[in-house]
């Protein structure tokens, strides 16, 4: 079986081994997303631009001020500030529209990217996130988008603000002092080069940010899900001091990252202001000797400093596109990951009415991470219509594989399933999987009400049909006692229930489904010795026409199989009934003994 790496291991596969981005092009997926609202996007732009105008008209304003209200008297001065109170009423508005409509677009686009990289998930087998830890696509569902719905809401709006300032205030700057503004052009490079400099560095640092807090959102994930185990060995202080170093990883790694860009800050500025400075001192001289007037250079000066503070700004709204480029680059890789189980480009139906016969003919499987070792070799069995076969055998014999390939999760590397003849490769997934009810050994409910877990599989099933499914589980009883009956909301994992509860919710999930195909992995394990009875009494009336395999820890609970299969290192060794089994001595015979040897025969048949 595959497994999640361990933190202290090197990374060999899996989403971690993408290629970290150099740039911001991963931000194109925002791009495409935003591209779904053209009249959102066309009105952000223009409030940018209107703002952005506003701001440049600004400078003229004072130099209308300065060049005609103070010539032309005190009644022309009240005239040019009624126009730059306009200009700023203008800019309020624009502003207020701007914040708006970006905000509204980065929630919106976040919120389409959330769904988006959800639904791609579901599509995914379980193999991948055996592969991949759930802890950490969870922290890319929340922590990264965080960081693109901040970027898209605010970020971006900043960036492209100060860029069309930085446009229009240059090109106004030539307009009013063509000379001076030379002097600008030439110190651009010098400003340009350090953020190419420190750029790349930023941007790797804030992916490898990312990728700490992602260790310490799974690393939480994976601590409260196993907090009675943590308690109950004590092992507290162990977890605080792992957590611990996990968060200094995390720190170190942002240090470096604030450093550089404290660094890249730092030498933008003194690049920038070293350079207005000289500006300036270059047009005092300019207006002494009468070249340009008091309005220009104010004015001028005035819009220096709105297109340094546009540069200035444009370089720290890098560093933060490019720690959204590396969020955006994560992902896109979930959205990027093809899953390995497809229905092909025409499917074959399975044909109908269902039958349930299931065929493994000549199967050899290797899991993908383990091609070493094949979990079934040269493998052959089948099962009739309405056949209970029980599957036998030590830890790591194959068992739970066949249920596996039975779902198609995986596909054989040699030779084929067939559910009603058809080769399930040729099959859609989720036509076979519509045939299938499962009833895992740990149940697995959702943190919701009673009724959506056992209406789980068949969503249209009424209430009449849920009670019916819970009283053959023998669920009725102490669902009539919740307090919300059907309503009653379940817990995390179904924490409000025992185990045995939760498992009998399963089995009445499975019942209602009424699937031609059962895959039971040792159903009654979780029941106390009454619950077990009767449940095991439910499942053999709801097995009666149904074609089950059922995977066997205790052997009690098969004695009445039509068949047990015995497997051993991906083989079949043994095939029979419990008594011939018994009686060959074998490895059936040896796992018997061991079970049995120590329970009454009255036990063992009320067990059967």
């Amino acid at each position: 079986m595959k497994r999640k790496r361990r933190r202290d291991e090197p990374e060999t596969g899996g989403l971690d081994q993408a290629p970290k981005a150099s740039s911001i092009g991963p931000l194109r997926l925002l791009a495409r997303s935003a591209g779904a609202y053209p009249g959102l996007v066309g009105a952000t732009l223009f409030a940018l631009a209107v703002s952005s105008a506003a701001t440049l008209a600004i400078p003229s304003g004072f130099k209308l001020i300065i060049d005609r209200g103070f010539s032309g008297g005190d009644s022309d001065i009240g005239r040019w500030f009624q126009y730059l109170l306009l200009i700023v009423v203008i800019l309020a508005i624009a502003t207020g529209l701007r914040f708006y409509f970006v905000s509204w677009l980065g929630e919106r686009v976040v919120a389409d990217l959330r769904v988006r990289v959800n639904r791609h998930l579901l599509t995914l087998p379980p193999s991948f996130y055996e592969e991949n830890s759930p802890g950490e696509i969870a922290s890319r569902m929340t922590s990264d988008t965080a960081i693109i719905e901040q970027v898209v809401s605010s970020t971006v709006s900043v960036a492209l603000r100060n860029a069309l300032t930085a446009i229009g205030g240059v090109g106004y700057m030539f307009y009013l002092a063509p000379a001076l503004s030379m002097y600008l052009v030439l110190a651009i490079p010098l400003v340009i080069l350090p953020i190419a400099m420190f750029g790349r560095k930023v941007q790797s640092l804030s992916r490898s940010s990312q990728d700490r807090l992602a260790d310490v959102g799974a690393m939480t994930t994976e601590v409260l899900g196993a907090m009675q185990i943590v308690q109950v060995f004590n092992q507290e202080e162990r977890e605080r001091s792992r957590f611990r170093a996990a968060v200094e990883r995390g720190l170190d790694t942002a240090k470096q990252r604030i450093k550089t860009r404290a660094v890249l800050t730092g030498v933008v500025i003194m690049m920038v202001f070293g350079a207005i400075t000289l500006l300036l001192w270059k047009g005092a001289i300019e207006v002494s000797q009468g070249s340009i007037s008091g309005g220009t250079i104010a004015a001028f000066v005035i819009t220096v400093g709105l297109v340094s503070g546009a540069f200035g700004s444009l370089t720290e709204v890098y560093g933060s596109l490019l720690r959204a480029a590396g969020a955006a680059q994560r992902m896109d890789e979930l959205l990027s990951t093809r899953p390995a189980i497809t229905a092909p480009e025409r499917p074959q139906a399975l044909p109908l009415p269902p039958r349930g016969a299931i065929a493994f003919q000549n199967v050899t499987f290797r899991y993908p991470t383990r091609t070493d070792k094949p979990a079934l070799i040269d493998f052959a069995l089948t099962v009739e219509p309405g056949e209970t076969v029980a599957i036998v055998g030590p830890s790591g014999a194959g068992k739970s594989t066949l249920f596996q390939l039975v779902a198609r999760f995986y596909d054989p590397q040699a030779g084929s399933v067939r559910i009603d003849g058809v080769d399930l490769t040729r099959a859609d997934p989720a036509e076979v999987r519509g045939r299938i009810a499962l009833v895992p050994q740990e149940s697995v409910l959702f943190a919701a009400s009673v009724r959506y877990n056992i209406q789980y599989g068949r969503p249209d099933a009424s209430d009449d049909q849920i009670w019916a499914a819970a009283r053959a589980a023998n669920a009725e009883d102490f669902l009539r006692e919740l307090p919300d009956g059907l309503d009653t909301f379940v817990g995390e994992s179904g924490a409000r229930l025992s185990g045995g509860q939760r498992q009998r919710l399963a089995i009445a999930r499975a019942i209602l489904r009424d699937s031609p195909i059962l895959l039971l992995d040792e159903a009654t394990s979780a029941l106390d010795a009454e619950s077990e009875r009767l449940v095991q009494s439910a499942l053999d009336h709801l097995m009666e026409g149904r074609t089950t395999l059922v995977i066997a820890h205790r052997l009690a609970t098969v004695r009445a199989a039509d068949r047990i299969v015995v497997l051993d290192h991906g083989r079949i060794v043994e095939e029979g009934d419990h008594d011939s089994l018994s009686a060959a001595g074998g490895i059936y015979a040896r796992l018997a003994r061991l079970q049995f040897q120590d329970r009454p025969e009255e036990e063992l048949s009320e067990g059967a």
